[in-house]
């Protein structure tokens, strides 16, 4: 198991959460995904380590940005 942890802009309610968590749960190998629109963080735990730019892209898709805590 691998866990990752984005600091995500942007994000203000928990729309923005759900938004951020539909989008991230499509890449593959993903196992739990945290997401705070309060503190900014994004964690996901994946069976192997993920490519960072999925998950930016996958971040991006729902209208948000973020960077590699």
């Amino acid at each position: 198991m691998t866990t990752t942890t984005y600091t995500v802009t942007g994000m203000t309610c928990g729309h923005c959460e759900g938004s951020v968590r539909s989008e991230v749960s499509k890449l593959q190998g993903i196992t739990a995904i945290d997401v705070s629109a309060a503190s900014g963080r994004l964690v996901v735990t994946s069976e192997s380590p993920l490519d960072d730019s999925a998950v930016l892209a996958a971040v991006d898709e729902a209208g948000y940005s973020a960077v590699r805590a």
